[in-house]
């Protein structure tokens, strides 16, 4: 079963992740209440409306996020500094007969650091729910409604998120980019056909997954998807991305730090944008409105705000089709 966990360890190591574990804020209900009315005026009144995902959308599907208290690379960073720390305090203790009882990590495990020092172990960190099991949450299902056009509120969708759950609740793929890779999808390296499984497919930065293009005209090599750090974003979704932005009257960011980039900067191509966040983000000086509350519940509230009954039930059904 492939994780958040196993997706960071295929990743090569890099030291300019952004600022992490910084504490999460909630608002008053009072002041939630105002901005979600004030969101969903904005909602209504504008033509082109993009939204921008971060990994705080799909924490509630038990996927974790990065930055958070308990994110990946906040936890990283701490298993760092902890190291550090123990090293310090035995260096000066002899590595005589001790040296013998000191235990490395094996391949098998999750932990990131081996540190030659008695008393620091493996830590196997938490477990995380698998990429294969999670399901859509409230907020993808939400924006899914939203997209379709017989709804008409939504127009498109960017994504930092690899673990394919906008495509899981029906979200068309011209509707929306991941621009850091999808871990369900590999790509035909010839005649750039697309393939959604409903496994991970293994591998970071391009690299073959051993099957073959089902076209046999074509039979060109599959390669994975998900961006390593120093890979480019993915062309025609990035230049897409901008495109959308920039003609947007409203961009909406949902769950991301904004701490990337260059995705981190797009909701400032837009007229005005709104984040949802819980943490601080760069841009909260330049954004419409700020909310911090959990995505889902903000996004139930601006359901329940433009009116829809029973929509969630609707996309269930479309789903099905």
């Amino acid at each position: 079963m492939s994780s958040s966990n196993n997706y960071a360890g295929r990743l090569s190591d890099y030291a300019h992740k952004g600022i992490c574990g910084l504490p999460e804020k909630k608002e008053t209900k009072r002041a939630l209440d105002s901005k979600v009315k004030k969101l969903v005026t904005l909602l209504m009144e504008s033509r082109h409306t993009t939204v921008l995902t971060g990994a705080g959308i799909s924490t509630t599907a038990g996927i974790p996020d990065f930055r958070g208290p308990r994110g990946i690379w906040t936890l990283e960073q701490k298993k760092r500094q902890n190291a550090k720390q123990k090293k310090r305090e035995t260096t000066a203790s002899s590595e005589g007969a001790s040296m013998k009882k000191r235990r490395l990590c094996d391949a098998t495990s999750n932990c990131k650091i081996t540190v030659k020092t008695d008393d620091i172990k493996c830590d196997e960190g938490p477990s995380y729910a698998s990429f294969e099991h999670a399901k859509p949450t409230l907020t993808h299902r939400a924006i899914t409604y939203l997209a379709l056009p017989s709804v008409g509120i939504v127009q498109y969708c960017i994504t930092q998120n690899v673990d394919g759950l906008h495509k899981r609740s029906g979200l068309p793929r011209d509707r929306h980019c991941f621009l850091h890779g999808c871990v369900f999808t590999e790509k035909c390296e010839d005649c750039q056909t697309e393939y959604f499984r409903d496994y991970d497919v293994g591998g970071v930065s391009f690299k073959p997954t051993g099957r073959k293009c089902d076209d046999l005209k074509c039979k060109g090599v599959l390669r994975d998807t998900v961006l390593d750090w120093e890979d480019e974003l993915p062309h025609d979704d990035w230049m897409r991305a901008q495109e959308e932005c920039i003609k947007s009257d409203l961009v909406l960011a949902l769950g991301t730090s904004l701490r990337i980039e260059p995705a981190g900067s797009l909701p400032t191509l837009g007229k005005k944008f709104v984040i949802v966040n819980k943490q601080e983000t760069p841009y909260d000086h330049r954004a419409e409105i700020v909310i911090r509350a959990n995505v889902d519940q903000v996004m139930e509230e601006v359901m329940k705000g433009l009116g829809f009954q029973n929509w969630d039930v609707k996309v269930e059904h479309f789903n099905e089709r």
